[in-house]
């Protein structure tokens, strides 16, 4: 059991915990006091729990109680200094956004508000309210180590170092690609577009005489994740939609329609049921896009021509800058990444199999999670399984070697809170 795994997943999962479902009760008592911060028997127990359901270990194993509460103490230390810390603040809208965040993740394990609040015997209204000190403190916990931490810097020389001294039991560094594409999305014609608008647009004309939006929703939507649950979404952030449903749905009043709004996918009708700081709760209907096996065959045909222009001397990257549908990766000249094999899609690594590096796939289907299209991927170089060297993995190196250097100068900072701060173990 590594105790410093402990300390990382108490310190940036703790805020989980806060929110356990009610237990039966048992009786309680303290188990530890770091100043004037008592811990629990309940406390020690929930994260115990935690723990081992998310890292599939045995509560029972050996000397994990134990460790969990030297890892809580620690907490308590970290909290201790940061309630000192004058630079440490925390706002209403930070405590307020995570606590919405977690709240909506227990809505989304638990399947509604009711059952929620029926696992903790309480009103939404008054969960957060109960909770609201207890996660302000957790908020500082972190950004004090966080502080600490960002001030922690490597330099080449403790880099060098670090990998002569443990050079022997560093990890191998696995089979890595470094791969380029070009993606495009069939197009849909405009006549299958202006057909299936029409039909959105008469949905909407309903729904806003008063038509019954979660029956529309199963009958009409081509969602199948949503379609039965009326096209609830649940509670989401920005960052999770297409930027147009996105500018749509967090510029709507609550339990207004949207007008219908057109995405890579479909078309979308939306209405706002809910909105908590950040986050909002919207459902829909989608239209989706249908395309024909004439737009597929045009894209492939398309993909075909990039591919041998490049044969003919062009260059790949300014071809994907041009043409490319994935705007993000486009703007890189094509780049996906540089990855372990088992990181990439199966898919796409039967696609490169049986070429070489520097060759271009033939074009082939893929899906994402936004959308739906062909691709033609660039196998720029194949690294085989090997050694870590400074020569060829000096960032890889760079961030062990930092985490090492974060992991003692915690330890170390830990240790001189234990001799400056009273604490009490009772186990």
């Amino acid at each position: 059991m590594n105790k410093f795994s402990i300390k990382i997943f108490l310190l940036f999962n703790f805020l989980f915990t806060s929110l356990t479902i009610a237990q039966p009760e048992v009786a309680d008592r303290i188990v530890a006091v770091v100043g004037k911060e008592p811990i629990l028997l309940s406390d020690l127990n929930a994260q115990i729990e935690l723990y081992t359901f998310t890292n599939r270990v045995d509560a029972n194993t050996p000397g994990l109680k134990e460790q969990v509460l030297d890892a809580l103490i620690n907490e308590k230390l970290i909290l201790s200094k940061a309630l000192e810390d004058t630079n440490i603040t925390v706002t209403d809208d930070e405590v307020n956004n995570e606590l919405d965040a977690q709240i909506a993740q227990r809505i989304q394990q638990l399947g509604s508000e009711k059952r929620v609040e029926e696992a903790f015997g309480m009103p939404i209204a008054r969960l957060k309210r109960e909770y609201r000190d207890g996660m302000r403190k957790q908020i500082m916990t972190a950004k004090l180590w966080e502080m600490k931490k960002l001030n922690i810097t490597i330099s080449r020389r403790e880099v060098e170092e670090f990998y002569e001294q443990y050079k022997d039991s560093l990890p191998w560094v696995p089979e890595e690609v470094e791969l380029y594409h070009i993606f495009k999305v069939p197009k849909v014609s405009e006549s299958t577009k202006n057909s299936m608008k029409q039909q959105a647009d008469k949905i909407l004309d309903t729904l806003r005489a008063g038509g019954d939006f979660a029956d529309f929703a199963s009958r009409y939507s081509d969602d199948l994740g949503t379609k039965s649950a009326g096209g609830d979404l649940g509670f989401v952030r920005r960052g999770e939609f297409f930027a147009e449903f996105e500018e749509a749905v967090f510029s709507l009043q609550l339990d207004q329609f949207s007008d219908v709004i057109e995405t890579p996918i479909g078309f979308h009708i939306i209405q706002l049921i809910e909105r908590r700081g950040e986050q909002v709760h919207p459902r829909h209907i989608l239209f989706k896009f249908k395309r024909d096996a004439s737009e597929a065959d045009s894209t492939i045909a398309f993909l075909k021509e990039l591919k041998d222009s490049v044969k003919q001397g062009a260059i790949f990257s300014d071809i994907a800058k041009r043409h490319s549908d994935d705007k993000e990766s486009a703007s890189l000249g094509g780049y996906i990444g540089r990855l372990p094999v088992t990181q990439f899609d199966k898919s796409l690594l039967e696609a490169i199999k049986d070429i070489e590096e520097g060759e271009i796939s033939e074009p082939v289907e893929f899906v994402a999670e936004k959308s739906r299209g062909y691709q033609i991927i660039l196998l720029k170089k194949r690294i085989p399984e090997h050694a870590m060297s400074l020569t060829d993995d000096w960032t890889r190196l760079e961030q062990l070697a930092l985490s090492y250097k974060r992991n003692t100068e915690y330890q170390n900072w830990i240790g001189q809170l234990r001799s400056e701060i009273y604490w009490d173990a009772r186990l």
